[in-house]
């Protein structure tokens, strides 16, 4: 099956590598973990013919993007999940998946958001309604209107220092920065303070860390994904139902393709032998030929210290070395009240911690708008990115009470509104890509025949990020696979690899072999 994605004319496809049209009979794989990244795997492998079976610790299917249903005190029950998700247009990969699930639906699953406004902590807005798509204008664009960056602090940037931006490859880049921490390659760049918060700290922490803990080579890779590199526009869509159900119409689609789903089951270790492999999971063994381990983080250090067969030891120190983000917090609220009509579904926020962004669920989610006209309430959600603190029940309430005094401070109206039910969920398991890790970063493939990782912690040589790692490391997991047994896989796109701009590239070149520059990236190759 192949899949259309995207306007961007320069966006690149990288083609399957060609086999029979079905794989023989008899290939039985598990799929860890029922998340983005192995429900793309699960659909790549068993469109060619094999038979696979998706273990998932969760109730539900969709990992981290997941949803499930929390009561309200009038008795229903409504829709929750770990937060806002951003479903960008340059993630082609995962818009190949959901196309899937499209196509049992019969209709979209996503729909635009017309403008995400970022505000600081002096009320400063901006937006990136109606800017130019096409790069370097639109970054140019945003930064000329912007009303705490514009044209004099355009004019203090260090240039060359800012160059590795214009022309982002992977893995070069990672060479060049992965050894500088985001908010030290900033001070270089002499990118302004007030801006900063917003063109930057807004989208590190969205990475679930603080910019003196996230990479600087992930933040250019950030940069290419989502200005420098892609014709796609800025604006992002977002599904209009809740995440509970967003995930249902996959799940037919590939019970269809004769998928086994098993959710609520943990698989506790995996035995190997010369014949394959046996996953151990709620109370029974399952043989397979093949494994895609595709967990979060903290799930894959666990999976492999449990299974002491799997895996060489440098290997196995590699995926234990993984670090984790730290924790988030995610709070929902149904209020007595609406806000006000003008407030976006989504609004980021720099320079109010522990504050990042806010939601107004019923603006886009249908289970929210339903109860809001029930009611004539609204539900608002605010979200902590990386409270570095930790997550001690004394943590936990004062970071909760500083989320909703900064809720009444960007939208004063919410200062009258009471609660009438509030959830929230706090974890810490998502990936840190920490300065210098990029190196140490396990790939999709392994030194175990027929045992291939996929997930947003996973390695890969793209530019990619977030839901799209997740999506693109799924399918090749699935491709590596199938390549094994001569059958074909699946084709990939991807934002343009390198810069647009020729003059730039040109530039960047230069500052890239300057001597003592960057550092040095140790660590295979993960062929596409």
């Amino acid at each position: 099956m192949t899949t259309t994605v995207g306007r961007d004319p320069r966006r690149e496809t990288l083609p399957a590598v060609p086999g029979t049209a079905r794989v023989s009979p008899g290939h039985r794989v598990v799929v860890v973990g029922g998340g983005i990244a192995g429900l793309a795997a699960a659909t790549g492998l068993a469109e060619r013919g094999v038979d696979v079976d998706v273990v998932e610790r969760r109730p539900y299917l969709g990992g981290r993007v997941g949803g499930w249903t929390v009561p309200l005190p009038d008795g229903s029950r409504t829709g929750m999940s770990r937060g806002f998700h951003a479903f960008f247009r340059q993630y082609y990969n995962l818009r190949a998946l959901l196309a899937r699930a499209e196509s049992r639906t019969g209709s979209p699953l996503l729909h635009p958001v017309a403008d995400y406004p970022l505000v600081d902590a002096h009320g400063r807005l901006d937006s990136f309604r109606a800017l130019p798509r096409t790069p370097p204008w639109n970054a140019l664009a945003f930064a000329l209107r912007s009303p705490t960056f514009g044209a004099s602090a355009l004019l203090r940037v260090a240039a060359r220092q800012a160059l590795p931006l214009t022309d982002v490859r992977v893995p070069d880049v990672y060479a060049a920065l992965d050894h500088l921490d985001a908010a030290t390659f900033l001070d270089r760049v002499r990118f302004p303070e007030a801006a900063r918060h917003l063109a930057f700290d807004v989208f590190s922490r969205s990475f679930f860390a603080p910019p003196d803990r996230f990479s600087a080579a992930e933040l250019a890779v950030m940069f290419h994904l989502y200005f420098l590199g892609s014709a796609e526009g800025l604006v992002f869509d977002v599904p209009d139902r809740p995440f509970h159900t967003l995930w249902e119409p996959l799940g037919a689609y590939l019970a269809d393709h004769g998928v086994r789903l098993r959710t609520g089951v943990a698989v506790e270790r995996i035995d190997s032998g010369p014949d394959g492999f046996d996953v151990h999971a709620g109370g029974a063994t399952t043989r397979a030929d093949a494994l895609v381990l595709a967990t979060d983080v903290p799930g894959l250090r666990r999976l492999v210290a449990a299974s002491p067969e799997l895996g060489p030891p440098p290997w196995r120190e590699r995926i234990a070395g993984l670090g984790s983000a730290p924790p988030f917090c995610v709070l929902r609220a149904w209020l007595d009240r609406p806000v006000d009509a003008t407030r976006p579904a989504f609004l980021a926020t720099g320079g109010r911690p522990p504050l990042d962004n806010v939601s107004v669920l019923d603006r886009y989610d249908a289970d929210a708008a339903a109860w809001a006209r029930r009611t004539g309430g609204s539900v608002v959600e605010v979200h902590a990115y990386a409270v570095a603190d930790g997550d001690e029940p004394a943590v936990r309430r004062e970071t909760e009470r500083r989320l909703w005094q900064r809720l009444r401070e960007v939208y004063p109206e919410t200062r009258t509104a009471r609660a009438v039910a509030e959830h929230s969920v706090w974890d810490a398991d998502c990936p840190l890509f920490a300065p210098g890790s990029f190196g140490a970063r396990p790939g999709v493939t392994t030194p175990v025949p027929g045992v291939v990782l996929a997930g947003d912690g996973i390695r890969v040589d793209l530019p990619v990020a977030l839901m799209e790692r997740a999506a693109t490391t799924g399918w090749l997991a699935a491709n590596h696979l199938l390549a094994g047994w001569g059958t074909a896989g699946h084709e990939l796109v991807t934002v343009p690899r390198r810069g647009r701009n020729r003059a730039l590239r040109a530039l960047a070149a230069r500052y890239r072999t300057r001597p003592g520059e960057g550092g040095r990236v140790a660590g295979e190759h993960v062929p596409v």
